[in-house]
């Protein structure tokens, strides 16, 4: 998770819906535009268009209302089929209406609601549907209700739908796959999102409650799509965006405003700098995905301080700011769990169960595996201040309250794994009862305070902490004094503190706290359980802590440090990393920043000793309350859209050695509608990950591209090596 900004008003414009969709099977079509086949299974429907019949009769409208009383096909509705989860459905009607269930009722109605997501079941050839517990029925009249007798349904393949409205990925040409399981993967690594951040951690069919406190805005994915996931943020952000936190809070400006629409104008949002509204849509990942995305570290997150701030000065005014979990695995968890519903989601998009490119993966040969499909490994983890539940409080006499023990660390990593967590940062922006925050920002120690009733104690940092023999720089000038603020968090922390201000020497400031006893603990037991272990946000003599433990064992266990080096890395310690096994990867930078990374790697890698050749994927840290790359800036030679990916200058002999063919790139643009230039606003959302893979050929030729698309290989690799270290790790006893 990253660090804690928007403008604009606009006149809204009317855009045509009708956008193209597009399942994972593709059924014969007519002349006509038709679907030839009928459909085999409930999920067949999925993104197609259907006269539906009851109990024999076709379906047509009157009105707002259904009626099923004609034979004659040409007067039937028109219903397109999309899918809200797996073997669940909207119907959507050619005037762009839903069908829907309220109170007994079915009608057409303008926008979704609980009565619009219909459970198709299936049995022989026959359908039925049902929502909101009640089955569709047909009346005495023909025409269509709720009741619990449900009628007989078939679906016949028809034409002359509307599309469902839904996000343009703008990729022509199929994404490749890897030959076999046990071919060396092409592909690029993501190490560090947070997809399932957002207004609430689920597809919108069973409330989880909001990330971030409420205040975070849209869906990755959402059942009724992108009219719902990432429709107009007025209610969390209030008319013209004046609610929203991020004003006064991250941007301190509380007169700023931002335009709230949305879906489908985007005047406001999402912009590379509007940190609270959602930046990982599905259909942006997917982008994304079919440029080279091959594995992808989507991390549970929170910081518990904040979050109870901030559900208390904003977020979604439906909400009840008791109902908001702040508690970190509770967050963390709810999160993990959105992103098997994300996965069932993208299933149900592209044909039935396991036909989705979106896979959740546990160990690396699974993930050798869905990658030879061609489809995408996705790698749940854990970014917190208190992992297992092990927050600290400090006490007035000196002494400290921890919130955990080393039997609580055992049940919470023993549950985490059991879910699916495979990646874990036993550190992050707060002190805990593991250990101390690596120091990065002078505003979290307000946040430390809050959460810890205590100010961070510090030492001058080892070296100045900056300088030519640090790859990160450590720690952070820290200010003394009391602290002022206007926005609803700042003064909600000064009124915790009551009165208590920190005092600090002039220079920088490294957290004296480092690993605890139940730190070595935990640490130990995450080596033995065989999560892949990141060290940023750790306290650099921390780092230095799990490096050595690292290295005690047989291969060592490698250790990435995957979007910034929070708290410090210095050379000696980067070099030590690449040596023993583990990545050192940026936050996303644009093309020019992503070739100057690896320029300022190559001597570290050298000076490692390592054989393996030089990789470098990214952890964007999107959805982390931070703001994606700007554009290159002047003087750079721009993007030319439509741009073709795996050939041409920069594009090495081993994507046609592996059969891969060109794929082409249009500018990411919603018909009639909004569109986002990397060169000109910079990555306003996930899917310009594809357009940097441009500017990175531009920027750095084939030494570039050929080292992001080793770096899904070198994670599998780190991951690979990891489980062989923690079958080592087990043999031996707990540090003490």
């Amino acid at each position: 998770m990253g660090h804690l900004s928007i403008a604009r008003r606009f006149s809204a414009v009317v855009l045509p819906l009708a956008l193209v969709a597009c399942g994972g099977s593709e059924p014969a079509v007519l002349a006509d535009g038709s679907n030839a086949l009928p459909p085999l299974s409930r999920y067949d429907l999925a993104n197609r268009c259907f006269a539906l019949k009851a109990n024999g009769s076709y379906v047509a409208r009157d009105g707002a209302s259904f009626v099923a009383n004609t034979a004659d096909a040409a007067s039937a509705e028109r219903f397109f089929m999309k899918p809200a989860g797996l073997g669940r459905y909207v119907f959507y009607t050619s005037d762009a209406q839903y069908l829907t269930g309220s109170g007994g009722a079915v009608s057409a109605v303008a926008a979704p609601e609980d009565g619009s997501d219909w459970t198709v079941t299936m049995s022989g050839d026959r359908y039925a549907a049902s929502t909101l517990d009640l089955a569709l029925a047909v009346g005495g009249t023909g025409q269509l209700l709720l009741d619990d007798a449900p009628a007989v349904l078939a679906f016949e393949p028809a034409s002359g739908c509307t599309v469902y409205p839904e996000m343009p990925v703008g990729v022509t040409g199929k994404t490749f796959s890897n030959p076999t399981p046990t071919t060396p993967v092409i592909g690029f690594a993501e190490v560090h999102s947070h997809m399932a951040m957002g207004s609430d951690m689920s597809d919108g069919s069973g409330s989880r409650g909001p990330s971030a406190g409420g205040v975070m805005y849209g869906h990755a994915a959402n059942r009724f799509g992108v009219v719902e996931a990432l429709k107009n943020c007025a209610n969390m952000h209030g008319e013209d965006g004046t609610a929203s936190p991020e004003n006064a809070v991250l941007d301190s400006d509380p007169t700023q405003t931002h335009d709230t629409v949305g879906w489908p104008t985007f005047i406001g949002w999402p912009q590379k700098d509007s940190q609270l509204h959602q930046q990982m849509y599905y259909k942006w990942v997917e982008r994304a995905y079919k440029a080279g995305l091959r594995t992808m570290t989507v991390l549970g997150t929170n910081i518990e301080a904040l979050c109870n701030v901030a559900k208390e000065s904003g977020g979604d005014k439906d909400t009840d700011p008791n109902d908001v979990d702040c508690i970190d695995m509770g967050v963390g968890t709810k999160q993990v769990e959105y992103l098997y519903d994300i996965e069932k989601y993208v299933d149900a998009q592209e044909g039935g169960p396991g036909q989705g490119w979106y896979r959740i993966v546990k160990d690396p040969a699974e993930a050798r595996a869905v990658i030879a499909q061609g489809k995408l490994a996705v790698i749940p983890g854990l970014e917190f201040a208190n992992i297992f539940h092990c927050n600290v409080m400090y006490n007035d006499d000196g002494s400290e309250t921890r919130g955990c023990t080393k039997e609580d660390i055992d049940r919470e990593i023993d549950a985490a794994w059991e879910l699916g967590v495979r990646q874990v940062f036993p550190y992050h922006d707060v002190d805990s009862a593991l250990g101390g925050a690596g120091i990065f920002s002078s505003t979290l120690n307000l946040i430390n305070y809050y959460g810890t009733n205590g100010y961070w104690k510090t030492y001058n940092c080892d070296d100045g902490g900056v300088g030519p023999t640090f790859f990160y720089e450590a720690g952070a000038e820290l200010p003394s004094g009391p602290f002022f603020g206007d926005d609803p968090i700042t003064q909600a922390m000064i009124e915790r503190t009551q009165g208590r201000t920190p005092s600090y020497p002039p220079e920088r400031q490294c957290n004296a706290r480092t690993v605890t006893d139940l730190g070595r603990y935990a640490i130990d037991k995450i080596m033995k359980k065989g999560f892949v272990f990141d060290i940023d946000h750790a306290e650099i003599r921390s780092k230095q802590y799990m490096l050595d433990e690292a290295a005690k064992l047989s291969p060592d266990y490698p250790m990435i440090s995957g979007h910034g080096g929070h708290g410090g890395i210095n050379n000696a310690q980067a070099a030590q990393i690449i040596r023993q096994g583990g990545i050192l990867y940026p936050a996303l930078p644009n093309g020019k920043d992503f070739t100057d990374f690896l320029n300022k790697l190559k001597p570290v890698w050298q000076a490692s000793g390592t054989t393996r050749p030089i990789a470098l994927g990214y952890g964007a840290d999107a959805n982390g309350l931070r703001n994606l790359p700007g554009p290159r800036g002047a003087g750079t030679t721009p993007i030319k859209y439509p741009f073709t990916l795996f050939q041409g200058p920069g594009w090495g002999p081993q994507f046609e050695a592996a059969g891969i063919t060109p794929i082409k790139v249009e500018m990411l643009a919603i018909p009639g509608g909004q569109s986002w230039n990397m060169d000109e606003v910079g990555m306003a959302n996930y899917g310009l990950v594809a357009d940097i893979v441009e500017e990175v050929r531009i920027e750095g030729g084939t030494e570039a591209i050929s080292a992001l698309y080793r770096s899904a290989e070198a994670y599998l690799q780190l991951w690979e090596q990891t489980l062989a270290a923690s079958e080592d790790a087990r043999r031996k006893p707990v540090p003490q």
